[in-house]
């Protein structure tokens, strides 16, 4: 089946083909039509977004304060210059993201309310066939593509992850998930009571402490909090002289990646030091006699977990005025008026909010087929943690945590359209990863070493995911510093890629 290109969608037979087939339209999949445009200007493509609007995760998110919790000129794409402070909120977040739409002409492109039901490969056609629903009139409508571009994220928007917690219907107040959150809820002059103490407990608390009658958090075991003032002091004195956005952002990106990598091997070589300092920063907003036992001293080593980010320490401002109780125990069960903890102690609350993570949802649930198998991608090993073996003409972005999502979503662009011109160059119509020969006796590990890093959603879902090797290119290490000198140096003549078939 060959179909003429020039970036326009074609109808063949009751399907729609395009050469390149994104799917999602957050951050990461707004970033690869991008660079799609700007680096292989003549393939054709279409973004598939089951939601009815563009953001994923800022879309999906509705809960009091929701704001990023990596800076924005690291999580900010790289072509376009982020001008204001550096943690954004969702709304700042959608207006830079429907300004790259606009800026760039992708809006055309996505398709709206496409809920993705099935994804084939078919080596005799080297295509993919994904089979969708239209939301909103039930249509069932099939997509082809030659290259399939996973930009879905990694975690399930519709269903978050609540613990099993006994009695839970017995409570008679209002029991809600963040990622469930309705505006609409007034916690006013309320009593909440907050499960969880990572990036989302930091984000709603001060937010209901503004208003709530008291906020309390719940934690089986405390947290990292980085606290800094909310802007940056480079970016503003080079404002403040002159220099023109585009120079700023490149500039403080740089400054800001080198003070992270700096950061993540001090954490790993002397975390006592850095957990000092990290004290120090709190004790700037709570003050000196903030205590720091038993609340906010972890069991794990500093960013084997996310570091949560404080902007101008406002958590721990809510603690030392009064409006926060931390309270460090298990759940026991439910009361009428609560939660039990294991240690005997009832907390009432008029709401109670689950800041309890969410769930791994590998390639977005959906059902994949090779020639007709069924495809358990745990059967599979990823190659750099966005191909896999057997599995041919795909790529999934999946970021970085210790460092900003979308600086993998800009390099693994550069990646996939060199890729793509590297297959035009050689007339190749498919492209796989093998083990090479040196790999055969390469041991096969669970996707992430847990001494890495080893957050609950990831070590719940570990059976889901695709396998490692114990070579730096058959894992998603999560080193940014590395990978930023060995992506983009990749041989795609190396005999790690198998091409196939010519026009």
């Amino acid at each position: 089946m060959t179909v003429s290109t020039h970036n326009v969608q074609q109808k063949v037979g009751s399907a729609t083909h395009v050469d390149v087939l994104i799917v999602g339209a957050g951050i990461s999949g707004i970033g690869s039509a991008y660079h799609l445009k700007q680096q292989c200007p003549e393939k054709s493509y279409a973004i598939l977004e089951m939601k009815d609007s563009f953001g994923g995760t800022w879309e999906t998110h509705k809960y009091p304060g929701v704001r990023s919790d990596s800076d924005l000129y690291t999580f900010g794409y790289r072509f376009k210059p982020w001008v204001g402070a550096p943690i954004a909120s969702a709304q700042e977040i959608l207006k830079y993201m429907g300004e790259v739409i606009e800026e760039n002409g992708i809006g055309h492109y996505i398709h709206y309310g496409h809920r993705i039901m099935r994804c084939s490969w078919s080596s005799d056609d080297n295509l993919w066939s994904v089979e969708a629903t239209r939301l909103g009139d039930g249509t069932s409508v099939i997509f082809t593509c030659n290259f399939l571009w996973m930009c879905q994220g990694y975690y399930d928007h519709e269903n978050p992850y609540i613990p099993d917690w006994p009695d839970r219907d017995k409570y008679r107040g209002l029991f809600v998930h963040a990622q469930s959150w309705d505006p609409a809820i007034d916690y006013s002059n309320k009593r909440v009571l907050v499960i969880g103490s990572g990036a989302t407990a930091a984000t709603v608390i001060p937010a209901f402490a503004e208003t709530a009658k008291h906020v309390t958090m719940l934690q089986r075991s405390p947290t990292y909090f980085f606290c800094s003032e909310n802007k940056n002091e480079l970016a503003d004195r080079l404002r403040e002289i002159g220099i023109d956005e585009p120079t700023i952002h490149r500039v403080v990106r740089a400054q800001i990646m080198y003070d992270q990598d700096v950061l993540t091997k001090r954490c790993q070589a002397e975390p006592d030091v850095v957990f000092e300092e990290l004290k120090d920063l709190i004790r700037e907003y709570a003050g000196e006699d903030f205590e720091f036992e038993p609340h906010f001293t972890p069991r794990y080593r500093v960013w084997q977990q996310r570091l949560a980010f404080c902007p101008d320490g406002d958590v721990f401002k809510a603690a030392a005025q009064g409006k926060l109780t931390v309270v460090t125990d298990t759940l026991d069960s439910f009361t009428e008026r609560g939660v039990r903890t294991g240690s005997g102690e009832e907390i009432e609350a008029d709401i109670i909010v689950a800041a309890t993570g969410f769930r791994l949802s590998v390639m977005g649930g959906i059902p994949f087929d090779v020639d007709g198998e069924s495809l358990d991608w745990h059967d599979t090993v990823n190659y750099r943690g966005m191909m896999f073996t057997g599995v041919p003409n795909l790529v999934w972005v999946f970021g970085y945590f210790r460092a900003s999502w979308t600086l993998r979503v800009d390099m693994l662009g550069d990646f996939v359209c060199g890729l793509l011109n590297h297959m035009d160059g050689v007339d190749a119509r498919r492209v796989e990863v093998a083990l090479r020969d040196e790999d055969r006796d390469m041991e096969i590990l669970p996707w992430i070493e847990e001494g890495n890093f080893n957050p609950g959603y990831l070590m719940r879902g570990l059976d889901q995911l695709p396998r490692r090797g114990d070579k730096p290119q058959w894992c998603h290490n999560q080193d940014y510093w590395t990978e930023r000198n060995e992506i983009p140096s990749t041989d795609f003549n190396g005999s790690e890629f198998v091409y196939k078939g010519g026009r």
